[in-house]
């Protein structure tokens, strides 16, 4: 219990015979086994009563309830709640958003062959259409085009995207050295 060796508890049961006598030691014996069977008992009993504590409490259904807690996936909630059907999603999808919207309005046939280099027609040059062909196209980019965007940026939009490129490189890291704005590169030098 306390990590007590035999000769430990020879040692003392000599000294306690030196000192309480032959007499009353069988008494003392008895005592000291007395108050440790006691001791254990309150250990029992003190045990007992924190198991009962815990049962009433229900500490488990506490303990459920936090592991649930920390599985839960925040984000895939709260896309739920904003986004239940996937229709918003569908409609930010860079492939629907590239794919789907047609590209140009149908060309008309050019009679003869190839135009010469200096008459090709400019890149924001758009043939007349008809206006039912229009229509049929507007309606295309406009079905193809996220909810949220009026109609009108709609088509500026799908006009602008042949024209959009990225960037070609990413602006330089900054970061404060010594209280002053430095570029940092890939390397680490700056």
């Amino acid at each position: 219990m306390f990590d007590f060796a035999w000769s430990e508890f020879a040692l003392i049961g000599v000294v306690g015979l030196l000192l309480i006598g032959p007499k009353d030691m069988p008494i003392a014996i008895r005592t000291v086994t007395g108050l440790i069977k006691k001791a254990r008992g309150l250990a029992t009993e003190f045990q007992s009563h924190v198991d009962e504590m815990v049962r009433e409490a229900d500490l488990t259904e506490a303990r459920d309830q936090l592991g649930q807690l920390k599985r839960m996936n925040v984000r895939d909630k709260l896309m739920k709640a904003i986004d239940g059907d996937g229709a918003l999603r569908r409609s930010l999808d860079p492939a629907t958003l590239m794919g789907d919207t047609p590209a140009a309005l149908p060309a008309t046939p050019v009679a003869g062959d190839a135009l010469p280099e200096q008459q090709v027609p400019a890149r924001h040059y758009m043939p007349p259409v008809s206006a039912a062909a229009r229509k049929e196209v507007d309606e295309a980019l406009l079905a193809s085009a996220p909810d949220f965007l009026p109609p009108r940026i709609a088509r500026r939009i799908a006009a602008e995207l042949p024209d959009l490129t990225p960037p070609a490189f990413l602006p330089p890291v900054r970061v404060i050295h010594r209280g002053q704005r430095v570029s940092v590169t890939a390397d680490g030098r700056e």
